[in-house]
């Protein structure tokens, strides 16, 4: 397999597009299916690459699975209007969706919708399921990256929340240091990315260009578009794992100061479950239905806001670790890290995928066909999504 091959501009957009309108599930989910599509399916990069780049992405603030399409786009677009069409590809389905619900154009309530919405829910537990199983067979093939993914698991339960995914990853680079030295193959060449040290420090340097001094030139003028974008900005600078970690965060920036009442900010949280791709497009609801500017602008406005700061931070450490995961120790640490990010995929298939969405036996049954279809039949997961949520609505009709 060559991680360094390239396609098309093109060819990043159609396939993340695809996943934009069938990617239900949440930031956990929307990971399994990009192992499943780029990794098994499409074959981009290897189990470990692909791992190498999540690890990175838990890292850093922003919504983790937005940052892992945009960087897989750099990757096979060979460049920055590669990883922008698959961040563009991916969220623009689910961004459409919740403006038209902020217009008042879509409803989705009562019990076939109900239904719907709880089927996705179960196939977010399959998906997860088939990722963390074909993630550990090779991620955690000895004892030693095994019991990494085991502490990982404890980290994350006892603990919880951002802190405990972050601290999981540093524990088992360190764990891995100590264990896994000279255990496995160094990657061949390097994973390609067309990103200069110029471009990258470019991007870093915006990051915190943007982050200062918006909040002084919005206090300085009185622009509510500025204020718009600096609270959606500074949200999504300070966030980790992305996803319901910006909840509280965006309730802070547009409910406490009377942008949004809380009933309105509670229906389009509720609405942005229903949706495939990101969760951070519930900005673009956000966005059209506070005070002017509104409308398509304020939901452009906000979306965009929201999501830049984790795209610019990942953008500008490309450069960097690609060239510092071919060194001996670097690789040490990263097998220690892929192992535990196994153990974070499978503490949240527990909690939140399981426990949401497994309810009852039958949803257990319905659950596990999706799990079997994916892994022994090997249907695509759109196949499975369809199935899945149409198995919901009726079982909810009867």
């Amino acid at each position: 397999m060559n991680d360094k091959a390239t396609g098309s501009v093109a060819e990043v957009f159609a396939a993340f597009l695809k996943l934009g309108l069938t990617s239900f599930g949440g930031p956990i989910a929307h990971l399994g299916y990009f192992r499943a599509e780029f990794v098994e399916r499409r074959k981009w990069l290897s189990e470990s690459s692909y791992a190498d780049i999540v690890a990175l992405c838990q890292f850093l603030p922003g919504p983790a699975s937005s940052q892992v399409g945009f960087t897989l786009g750099i990757l096979r677009g060979n460049g920055l209007l590669g990883g922008l069409a698959a961040w563009f590809a991916f969220t623009m389905p689910s961004a459409l969706i919740l403006f038209a619900f902020a217009l008042g154009a879509t409803a989705f309530t009562g019990p076939f919708a109900e239904g719907i919405l709880h089927g996705l829910k179960l196939v977010a537990v399959a998906v997860v399921a088939q990722a963390i199983w074909g993630m550990a067979n090779s991620l955690t093939p000895d004892r030693a990256r095994a019991a990494i993914a085991l502490a990982a698991v404890a980290i994350v339960v006892f603990i919880g929340g951002s802190f405990g995914q972050i601290g999981a990853i540093a524990l088992g680079a360190m764990a891995g240091l100590w264990l896994c030295r000279g255990n496995g193959a160094m990657p061949a060449g390097h994973l390609g990315f067309s990103v200069s040290r110029r471009h990258s420090t470019v991007a870093l340097v915006l990051f915190g260009v943007l982050f200062l001094i918006t909040p002084l030139v919005t206090a300085r003028t009185g622009s509510q578009g500025l204020a718009l974008f600096d609270a959606f900005y500074r949200s999504g600078s300070l966030v980790f794992g992305g996803g319901h970690v910006v909840l509280p965060l965006l309730q802070a920036e547009v409910v406490t100061p009377g942008w949004v009442s809380n009933a309105d900010f509670l229906a389009g949280y509720g609405m942005a479950q229903a949706v495939p791709g990101p969760l951070f497009t519930f900005a673009a609801y956000l966005g059209a239905i506070g005070p002017a500017p509104n409308g398509l602008a304020g939901a452009a406005i906000a979306l965009i806001a929201l999501s830049l700061p984790g795209l610019l931070l990942v953008y500008g450490m490309l450069p960097y670790w690609d060239a510092l995961r071919l060194r001996p120790t670097a690789q040490a640490a990263m097998r220690g890290t892929n192992a535990a990010v196994v153990g974070i995929l499978g503490a949240a298939l527990y909690n939140p995928v399981w426990t949401s969405a497994v309810l009852t036996p039958r949803d257990f049954a319905v659950a596990l066909t999706g799990f079997l279809l994916l892994t022994v039949w090997k249907l695509p997961p759109w196949i499975v999504v369809v199935l899945l949520a149409a198995t919901g609505a009726i079982l909810r009709l009867v």
